[in-house]
């Protein structure tokens, strides 16, 4: 007996992406993988296939960026004033 209408091995290319765009927006490998009802290991492999097809970044140097944006965490940091411990 075998199955009428076998599927294609893998996932579809819709998943693969929906997978990575979640990583771009700070989902970890895990937290996909469940989402996604995947391996974390696929996750894994997609994310690193994506990233190798990407072309290199332009390297810029400072002047050359004509804007530069600071984190705003960066700044929380580098100026809170820590209350003093007893």
């Amino acid at each position: 007996m075998h199955t009428p209408a076998p599927r294609a091995p893998g996932h579809s290319p819709e998943t693969r992406l929906r997978a990575v765009k979640m990583y771009v927006e700070g989902l970890n490998f895990r937290r996909i993988a469940r989402l996604l009802g995947v391996a974390p290991q696929s996750v894994v492999n997609w994310v690193n296939a994506h990233h190798a097809r990407l072309p290199p970044a332009p390297d810029l140097s400072r002047e050359q960026a004509g804007v530069i944006e600071m984190d705003e965490l960066y700044t929380f940091i580098g100026g809170k004033k820590t209350a003093p411990t007893c």
